[in-house]
């Protein structure tokens, strides 16, 4: 961990009380930032994850311009289903879309454990952002197996997940097959960075709040557990973040999480309460509150703050990702207003 290692992030995601609390945003690397558009312009959303100095570029444009606790590795939740070869794409507008959905066993073919080589973009970005960030930390990136085995089923986003829950419900063991290989394909994603200097690990899980708890543990914690348990001897910090999932939030600490992400539906305090102990948390400002008057957004910041004080360690971010048309001058001033609470 170099330099970063006794940073506010980790120390909090430790269950530590830094000096400060630590702030970082979902999805601050890109969407908002006109530099980010300007660079983005002309280039593809997979082929600008796998070009490393844009990646590179783009993970520290927010750095440079909020001043955050964290850097987030800029990528694609299907990046990794791509770089082993399954035919998906990012359709403005729509989101991933897969050429060929998952119907039956043979779909799964494709789905072989990724390596190293596979994306040497990664390494080589992680390597220069680790010498650039200097000690703020570097915090990897990917897709947990249940959202990533909607995509491949559903062949795109999905309201519903109706097929997604068919598939699970009527044919277990394919199920299973499928979210294992998930499974081993997202932890090695994420050993790439690891390996490459990343300080801490983020599981997204963005559909895992359609599932009822006892669907979650019994079709998916065993495949979240696997990726994060990879981490175990690391000794680095575990993220676990889903949108929706506050009837989820004990389950998603369970499987290996040494900090739950909570979204802004369940107020963190608690949150707590329902996670457990000895487990820090992160969030969880609603992402709308960008665009309050001031006084009510400082408010917001500050009940966040003490709320969170109820847990180990707390690390502010928003319930979810940040909103396009948010005034990257409102970022800014949020990471100030965390900074002095």
């Amino acid at each position: 961990m170099g330099l970063a290692a006794t940073s506010p992030f980790l120390r909090a995601a430790a269950g530590d009380r830094p000096d400060r609390v630590p702030v970082w945003f979902m999805r601050q690397a890109g969407r908002v930032l006109p530099e980010y558009r300007a660079l983005r312009a002309t280039t593809a959303m997979l082929d600008s994850c796998r070009n490393a100095d844009m990646v590179t570029e783009i993970t520290l444009q927010p750095v440079r311009r909020f001043r955050p606790d964290a850097a987030i590795f800029f990528s694609d939740i299907v990046l990794p289903l791509a770089a082993v070869g399954v035919e998906v794409d990012i359709v403005a507008g729509v989101g991933p879309v897969v050429a060929h959905p998952v119907r039956a066993r043979a779909d799964l073919d494709v789905l072989r454990p990724l390596q190293p080589d596979d994306v040497p973009y990664v390494s080589t970005a992680v390597g220069s952002l680790v010498r650039e960030l200097g000690a703020t930390p570097l915090i990897g990136f990917a897709g947990a197996p249940f959202t990533l085995a909607s995509y491949l089923i559903e062949g795109g986003p999905s309201r519903n997940h109706t097929r997604t829950k068919a598939l699970m419900y009527s044919e277990p063991e394919l199920w299973h097959d499928l979210l294992g290989r998930l499974a081993d394909i997202t932890a090695g994603f994420l050993r790439v960075q690891v390996d490459a200097g990343a300080d801490a690990v983020q599981l997204f899980d963005s559909w895992a709040g359609a599932l009822s708890e006892d669907d979650y543990l019994r079709y998916v914690a065993p495949h979240s557990r696997r990726v994060l348990s990879a981490f175990a001897d690391d000794g680095i910090p575990r993220i676990h973040f889903g949108v929706n999932t506050g009837q989820l939030l004990g389950a998603m600490g369970e499987v290996g999480a040494d900090v739950v992400g909570v979204d802004w539906r369940v107020p963190l305090d608690e949150a707590v309460t329902r996670i457990g102990p000895g487990r820090s948390v992160q969030g969880n400002l609603d992402p709308a509150a960008v665009f309050a008057p001031s006084d009510v957004l400082a408010a917001k910041v500050r009940d966040v703050c003490r709320r969170g004080a109820a847990a180990p360690g707390h690390i502010f971010n928003f319930g979810h990702g940040v909103l396009p048309e948010s005034d990257p001058g409102v970022l800014a001033h949020i990471v100030d207003l965390v900074h002095q609470f």
